[in-house]
């Protein structure tokens, strides 16, 4: 296979449609996260854990309409990075961007090796590595010659986690009812959750929001890929209306429906996730392996995602003047190729870091992400409502707008705040916390000297509408 022909700079290729834009809108909220790791959150915070996924949904939602606000006006594939930039200054655009691309370039590494480990499972005379090498490959060749190949892929992906989902809630709900064939009498004995809702106290729903908030982060993937479509504003629009009744039915309801079948106290809880130990009390034949599939369809599409979003990221980083010229060269297909090439190299140290010092770097390096959704949120928050003040002052009518400006958007910065600081309190969390922000402090270090040399400005044209 060739590489695709060179056409030098420019700009991407409007190659999404719209089925596959839908999808795409909602599998960044659904990964290995709400699967696996719901797990966690239950098991520290009780059934209280559904309060913790409410208010990180409530906050996301919130976000995500900000974000929406200045995608809108002007679509952009940095989207928080390149708003950033023009609210807040160049120094803050070049690092959120690249903070966020350190945070895929480690994260798609995990996924990959997840999903390895699974295949593993199946096949143990192939090694794990092996595995990592041809999932890494695979996706990459997949982001590397049409966008739309990233768009097929990826709703297919999304297809099956819905359906997946929804499939979870039906037979969770049959099984409360009186209408599941595998457990005596059709009915499981429903767990008394409000006899002990939060046996940590309240305080523990803080904790929860930490742990639920990676499970989220992701839904801002639609500003970016909006890019790539031929009616942005549009496709972003419609994604962001669509958030609040996606976190209610596949986090909310499915997270609510485990509480009420396994006692967070359940031993087996942590051992094999939420959404296992729920289908094993239901006694559903074969339930690992049917978990095993849809969480093995989940990690693969997490990272096809995180491949995609890292290499738009430097892209425009590059565009901008904040990464080398050479990362925002374009194909003929208007694939800017250098940029999935740096991502995918990215991924493949991380995955050789791991095998080759288990447990030791790439786990520390890991932790440098604890923080980093609730930094980007943050600034998202912060760019809206300056840019607002601009976009007021200016006397701009935007088409899409946040609800009752200001006074959500300071909820919302409040909030972050609120839970940075609780972070910083809380002992298991502080060095997750102090990691991320001594990466982030290197960032912001890295974009003043860079401005201070003078290679820092904002480039790109602005559109129509822009801010």
């Amino acid at each position: 296979m060739t590489m695709p022909e060179q056409a030098g700079q420019g700009a991407l290729a409007p190659g999404l449609n719209s089925r596959q834009m839908s999808m795409i809108s909602i599998a960044g909220i659904i990964g290995a996260g709400l699967f696996i790791g719901s797990a966690n959150a239950i098991a520290k915070t009780g059934p209280a854990a559904v309060l913790s996924y409410i208010l990180t949904g409530a906050l996301v939602l919130l976000v995500m309409r900000m974000l929406g606000e200045m995608a809108v006006a002007n679509p952009d594939s940095g989207s928080f990075s390149t708003y950033a930039a023009r609210a807040i200054g160049p120094w803050a655009g070049f690092s959120i961007g690249w903070l966020y691309w350190w945070f895929w370039g480690l994260i798609i590494p995990v996924e990959a090796i997840a999903g390895a480990y699974i295949l593993h499972q199946w096949m143990p005379d192939i090694p794990s590595w092996l595995f990592s090498i041809v999932i890494m490959v695979a996706l990459s060749v997949t982001n590397l010659f049409s966008v739309k190949n990233f768009g097929e892929f990826e709703f297919w992906f999304a297809l099956i986690k819905v359906l997946a989902i929804i499939v979870f809630i039906v037979a969770c709900l049959c099984a409360l009812t009186g209408f599941w064939p595998w457990v005596e009498g059709g009915k499981v004995p429903m767990i008394p959750v409000f006899s002990n809702f939060a046996p940590q106290g309240m305080g523990a729903v803080l904790a929860g929001i930490l742990i639920t908030m990676f499970s989220f982060f992701g839904a801002e993937i639609v500003t970016i890929a909006a890019a790539e479509t031929d009616k942005p504003q549009e496709k972003i629009r419609k994604a962001t209306n669509l958030v609040v009744y996606r976190i209610s039915l596949f986090y909310v309801l499915s997270i609510s429906l485990i509480v009420l079948i396994v006692g967070y106290d359940d031993p087996r809880l942590m051992q094999v996730g939420s959404f296992q130990r729920t289908l094993e009390v239901l006694r559903l034949p074969e339930a690992k392996l049917v978990v095993d599939v849809v969480v093995l369809i989940a990690v693969t599409s997490c990272m096809n995602s995180g491949l995609y979003t890292a290499s738009r990221m430097i892209y425009s980083l590059s565009v901008r003047g904040d990464a080398p010229a050479c990362i925002a060269r374009v194909s003929s297909q208007g694939v800017p190729y250098n940029a999935v090439l740096v991502s995918t190299l990215a991924g493949f140290a991380g995955c050789l870091v791991n095998y080759l010092l288990p447990g030791q770097v790439f786990s520390f390096l890991l932790s440098t992400t604890g923080a980093i959704a609730l930094i980007v949120y943050l600034v998202i928050a912060v760019s809206q409502l300056l840019s607002r003040r601009q976009a007021e002052n200016a006397g701009i009518d935007l088409p899409f707008k946040m609800w009752f400006f200001p006074w959500l958007t300071y909820l919302s910065i409040t909030l972050i705040l609120a839970v940075l600081v609780y972070m910083a309190m809380v002992e298991a969390y502080r060095y997750q916390l102090a990691m991320t922000l001594g990466v982030s402090a290197c960032i912001v270090l890295a974009a003043f000297i860079r401005l201070r040399r003078g290679s820092g400005q904002l480039q790109p044209v602005r559109q129509q509408g822009a801010l």
